[in-house]
């Protein structure tokens, strides 16, 4: 019995051992701050979605598919951001308009 430490130097050794642990923590927390921050940044640098897409088919020799109002999230990978003018050409020329977001509706399309 007489081999072990004195209470003293334990309690020193376990202040050590916590103070190891709440640098680590800390070090952690600082970490997921700056992720944060960068995610942050990210969203903030985001470019804003564009008012009208047109989402193209699987080949470039045929017409595309839908014309979406921007945002919808039905519009496929294949989609990209245009104007309104080409959105409107784009109904006209036969492309058909998304049925989830309805741009037709949106932009004062009448088929015929």
């Amino acid at each position: 019995m007489n081999d072990l430490p004195p209470r003293l130097v334990q309690l020193r050794f376990l202040e050590r051992v916590q103070l190891s642990d709440l640098e680590r923590t800390r070090r952690r927390i600082a970490d997921e701050e700056r992720r944060e921050a960068e995610r942050q940044r990210g969203i903030e640098a985001r470019p804003p979605a564009p008012d009208w897409m047109i989402e193209q088919s699987l080949s470039r020799d045929t017409p595309p598919v839908y014309v979406h109002v921007g945002g919808c999230h039905m519009a496929g990978k294949r989609s990209k951001g245009v104007d309104r003018s080409t959105a409107l050409r784009a109904l006209t020329e036969g492309v058909d308009a998304c049925p989830h977001c309805r741009p037709d509706s949106e932009l004062g399309f009448l088929d015929g």
